[in-house]
C-alpha cells in the first residue's frame, strides 16, 4: 500500500508540473499580444484576411467560384454577351463550383475576432491607427456579407466569434431575411468608412474612400434587387421552410422604402467621393478631337498603377505573385499554352458608336436594309470597317487587322473566289437558323468551290492562289471551324492584356494589376442612383440636382471615351435610366461587373431580356425563351476584288448557347449546409 501511495503521489506531482508547464505558451505560437500590439503584427493579421478576400480579378472564374484559381482566365464569358470562350466555362452565371459559403464563414470569424479583441490592446496604437485597423475589420466583414448577399440573398449574420465547444443551439445561426442582410452590409460599410483613414497606410490596405466606393456599389445592388424583384413574374420572393423568414426578396410593404433607402445611400456614398476630389478620370494622354490619343489613353489606363482613377487595385509581382491571363486570352499567334479565351461579340460591339446601322439598329454589313439584302460592303483593309469606331471600343477590343504587341493581328474566317458584287451567304440569319454553318454552303461544298475555309491552323489550312502566291483561307488566327482555340467571333479582347512586345506569355508569368474599383464606376453609381431616386419621386438627399449630376457624370465618361456627348439632360424616365445602364455596360465591360449588373436589373430571364443590353432590344432576335446566343463579325477576303467584306451571324465555332431561368437569380445554398442544420433554409422552390 505504501508503494502504491508513493507512486500515486509521484504521478500527481508529475501532472501538476506538466500542467504548470502547459500554461506557458510555446515560443513558436503567435498570440494576440504579438499580433494586436504592433504594426508588424497587424500586417500579418491583415495580410491573412486580404489573402482570403473574395476579390474577382484574374484569379476568379465564375464557373470555379472563389477558388483563387486563374486557370483558363477570361473576362465577360458568363452569359453577359461581352465575350465568348471555347470551353465549358463559358456559360450563364447560375452558380459556382465552390459555393462562397465555408470560406466566407472563415473570413467572417477573422474579422469578428479582430473586432472583439483589438479593443483589449487599444493602448498599443495611436487613436488614428487603432481606428483604422478596426475599420479594416468592418470593411472585410461588409465585403464578405455583400459577396454572400449577391449570391444567396439572406444569409446567417455571424457578427461575433463562435466559441467552441458549445451547445449546438449556440452555434446555429439561421439565415436572416434578405432585407436584414443588406442592412448589415450597409451598417458595416458605414462603420468602416467612419473608422478608416482617408489615405491607405500601406499598399493594399483599404481607406475611407475604398469603403465608400464599395458601399455605393453594394447599395446600388440592394436597391435594384428590392425594386426589380417586383418586376419578375410572380414576384421574386419567398420564405424559408424551416424558419419562415423571407430569405429572398422583400415584403410587399417594405420593398419600396427599402429600395429608396439603398439608392439614397448609394448616391450619398458616391457623391462624397466625387466632392472630396481625391480621384479623377484618367486622361494623361487624352486629347480633344484626337481618336488615336483617346484610344491610347484608355489602353494605358489599365496598366498605370499610379492612375488617379484607381480607387482599389489587386497587385501582382513577378515571380512572387502572378497570374496567367495572357497565357489564356491573348490572340492565337501568341498562345502559351492556350489562347483566344476572351473573344468579344458583335452584340457587345453594337453598344458603341462609329458604325453604319440597319433600320433595326444592328451594324450594317450589306447595301440593303438587313444583312439578307443587297450585296456585301467592300473594304480595302479590315481596319477600314472600324475607321470611325469609338476609341474606347478599340481600347477594349482588338479589331481584325489592328496591331497588338507590334504585330498586325490577322483574323479571317475564309476566302471567297467568286465574282463580285457578292450576295449575302445566307437568306436566314435568325436565332432559329443559328446552327447553319459556313461549311454547309454550296459555295464551299461545290466543285469547283468558291468559298475556302480551314478546319485548323498550320498544315491543315486550305490554300488559295492569289497574285502568284498561296494564301491560307483562315489566316494566322482563324476562325478555324474545327479548332476552338482560334478566334471565335472575329474579335479579340485587348483590355488587360500586356501590350509589351518583349513580354513572352506563359502560365504564371503575368503580373498586371487588376483594378477592382475605379472612379468611373463611382460616377456611374451616382448617375444610376440619381435616376432611380428621381423615378421613385424622391428629392436629392444632398441638395444637388439629380438629373444634372447624372448627365454630367455620363458626359465626363463619354468625353474621355471619345464618344459623342449627350445633347440634352438625362430625364427621370425609363429611357433616361437606360442611358446610364448602357453607359455602364460599355465602360465597365470585361471587369467582372456586368454579370452582376444584369442580375440586379433582373433582365436575364426571357420576359425581361429586352433590357439585357442596358437598352431596349428585341429579345427574340437573340433568344428563344430560356436560351440565348450571341453573334460574331466575320471577315472574308475576296480574291476577285482584292477587298474584304464582313458577315454578321451567330457565333459558329465551338458554338455557345446560354440558358437562364428566374430561379437562377439566387444561387442554391450548399446542400450539405442545409442537410446538417435545423435552421439553414434552402432557397424557396429549389
Amino acid at each position: 500500500m505504501k508503494k502504491i501511495y508513493q507512486l500515486t503521489l509521484a504521478i500527481c506531482v508529475l501532472f501538476t508540473s506538466c500542467s504548470n508547464f502547459l500554461d506557458i505558451p510555446p515560443k513558436n505560437i503567435v498570440g494576440d499580444k504579438d499580433l494586436f500590439t504592433s504594426e508588424s503584427g497587424m500586417d500579418v493579421y491583415l495580410a491573412r484576411m486580404y489573402s482570403n478576400m473574395p476579390f474577382e480579378d484574374f484569379k476568379y472564374m465564375a464557373q470555379w467560384g472563389v477558388e483563387f484559381n486563374g486557370w483558363l482566365a477570361a473576362m465577360g464569358i458568363e452569359g453577359t454577351g461581352e465575350a465568348l470562350n471555347r470551353d465549358g466555362i463559358s456559360s450563364a452565371f447560375t452558380g459556382e463550383r465552390t459555393p462562397y459559403w465555408g470560406k466566407a464563414m472563415t473570413l467572417l470569424r477573422d474579422a469578428n475576432y479582430l473586432i472583439e479583441n483589438l479593443p483589449l490592446h487599444q493602448d498599443a496604437f495611436p487613436e488614428i491607427t487603432y481606428n483604422h485597423y478596426l475599420g479594416e475589420a468592418y470593411f472585410v466583414r461588409a465585403f464578405v456579407f455583400n459577396a454572400m448577399a449577391r449570391r444567396f440573398g439572406g444569409v446567417p449574420l455571424v457578427t461575433k466569434v463562435m466559441q467552441y465547444p458549445a451547445e449546438l443551439a449556440a452555434l446555429e445561426v439561421p439565415r436572416a431575411s434578405e432585407e436584414e442582410t443588406w442592412n448589415q452590409v450597409l451598417a458595416d460599410f458605414n462603420q468602416a468608412a467612419e473608422l478608416l483613414s482617408p489615405e491607405s497606410p500601406k499598399r493594399g490596405y483599404a481607406n475611407k474612400y475604398v469603403a465608400l466606393a464599395f458601399k455605393s456599389e453594394a447599395m446600388l445592388y440592394a436597391g435594384s434587387v428590392a425594386k426589380y424583384n417586383e418586376t419578375v413574374p410572380g414576384r421574386l420572393t419567398g420564405l424559408g421552410e424551416k424558419t419562415g423568414v423571407r430569405v429572398i426578396g422583400f415584403a410587399e410593404n417594405t420593398w419600396q422604402p427599402a429600395s429608396k433607402k439603398y439608392f439614397k445611400e448609394a448616391y450619398l456614398a458616391a457623391r462624397e467621393i466625387m466632392n472630396d476630389g481625391k480621384y479623377a478620370l484618367y486622361k494623361k494622354k487624352w486629347a480633344a478631337n484626337n481618336p488615336e490619343a483617346q484610344y491610347q489613353n484608355m489602353v494605358d489606363m489599365f496598366s498605370d498603377l499610379e492612375s488617379p482613377e484607381n480607387i482599389y487595385v489587386k497587385e501582382y509581382t513577378f515571380p512572387i505573385a502572378t497570374h496567367g491571363y495572357d497565357a489564356y486570352s491573348a490572340p492565337f499567334i501568341f498562345k502559351a499554352p492556350l489562347a483566344s479565351g476572351t473573344c468579344p461579340t458583335l452584340d457587345f460591339m453594337e453598344l458603341f458608336e462609329g458604325f453604319d446601322r440597319y433600320p433595326n439598329g444592328t451594324i450594317k454589313v450589306t447595301t440593303g436594309n438587313s444583312n439578307t439584302q443587297g450585296e456585301y460592303l467592300m473594304y480595302d483593309t479590315p481596319m477600314d470597317f472600324f475607321k470611325d469606331a469609338e476609341p474606347r471600343l478599340r481600347a477594349y477590343v482588338i479589331f481584325p487587322g489592328d496591331r497588338f504587341k507590334g504585330t498586325d493581328i490577322e483574323i479571317r474566317a475564309g476566302i471567297y473566289t467568286g465574282s463580285t458584287p457578292i450576295q449575302p451567304f445566307f437568306n436566314d440569319y435568325s436565332y432559329q437558323a443559328a446552327e447553319t454553318r459556313y461549311q454547309n454552303l454550296n459555295a464551299y461544298r461545290a466543285n469547283p468551290k468558291m468559298l475556302y475555309l480551314s478546319p485548323r491552323e498550320g498544315n491543315a489550312q486550305e490554300l488559295v492562289d492569289y497574285n502568284g502566291a498561296k494564301i491560307t483561307a483562315a489566316g494566322a488566327n482563324g476562325p478555324f471551324y474545327d479548332n476552338g482555340e482560334g478566334n471565335l467571333t472575329g474579335l479579340y479582347g485587348r483590355k488587360w492584356l500586356n501590350p509589351d512586345p518583349s513580354f513572352v506569355a506563359a502560365e504564371g508569368r503575368s503580373d498586371q494589376h487588376f483594378v477592382l474599383m475605379r472612379y468611373a464606376e463611382v460616377l456611374l453609381n451616382a448617375a444610376e442612383a440619381a435616376v432611380e431616386l428621381s423615378l421613385a419621386g424622391e428629392g436629392s438627399p444632398d441638395g444637388s440636382d439629380l438629373m444634372q449630376v447624372a448627365t454630367q457624370a455620363v458626359n465626363e465618361i463619354r468625353e474621355r471615351a471619345g464618344a459623342s456627348l449627350l445633347t440634352s439632360p438625362i430625364t427621370s424616365t425609363e429611357s433616361g435610366r437606360n442611358i446610364v445602364r448602357k453607359e455602364r455596360r460599355k465602360e465597365l465591360a470585361l471587369e467582372h461587373k456586368s454579370k452582376w449588373d444584369i442580375r440586379r436589373w433582373r433582365v436575364q430571364h426571357y420576359e425581361g431580356r429586352n433590357g439585357f443590353w442596358g437598352e431596349n432590344r428585341n429579345r427574340d432576335a437573340f433568344s428563344n425563351n430560356t436560351r440565348y446566343r450571341f453573334r460574331g463579325l466575320y471577315p472574308f477576303f475576296s480574291t476577285n476584288s482584292g477587298k474584304y467584306f464582313f458577315d454578321a451571324r451567330f457565333q459558329w465555332v465551338s458554338l455557345k448557347t446560354f440558358e437562364y431561368n428566374i430561379i437562377d437569380y439566387y444561387f442554391a445554398i450548399p446542400g450539405g449546409e442545409v442537410a446538417k442544420s435545423s435552421v439553414i433554409d434552402q432557397q424557396p422552390n429549389r
